[in-house]
């Protein structure tokens, strides 16, 4: 089988209201919400479709706290895959997903820049030939 990631983590400011955005905004389905003890969970999400997971995480410290919503000094976090860009793009726009641009065709396919509710940017995109 070899190698492939599980999981991702999203650092986030707290873990309910980090749920809620994910699974009501991009529809991501909750796979585990596991007390661990000592006010720590394990909170993993689906965004289906096979891939990877993300497991929320909530910064409980100053240095974890500055991680909010840069998580890669500014560039995109993380590309969400769609077989169907314009349906998924105008679900996310209606749910009140924050959109940075306007979708781009590009050579290797139509991708727009979104934000999620601390502003960790993410591709939303549609791949062009076998690589989709």
């Amino acid at each position: 089988m070899g190698m492939h990631f599980a999981l991702v983590t999203v650092v986030v400011k707290e873990l309910d209201e980090a749920k809620a955005w994910y699974t009501d905004r991009l529809s991501f389905s909750l796979i585990e919400d596991t007390d661990l003890g000592g006010g720590k969970r394990w909170l993993v999400l689906s965004p289906g479709g096979g891939g990877t997971d993300i497991l929320l995480a909530e910064a409980k410290n100053d240095a974890v706290r500055g991680a909010i919503g840069n998580q890669t000094g500014g560039r995109v976090f993380m590309f969400l895959a769609t077989d169907d860009f314009a349906r998924h793009h105008a679900a996310m726009i209606a749910k009140g997903v924050k959109f940075r641009e306007a979708p781009r065709h590009e050579p290797y396919g139509t991708v727009a820049v979104f934000e999620d509710l601390y502003g960790n940017l993410f591709d939303l995109i549609e791949r062009k030939g076998p690589a989709a």
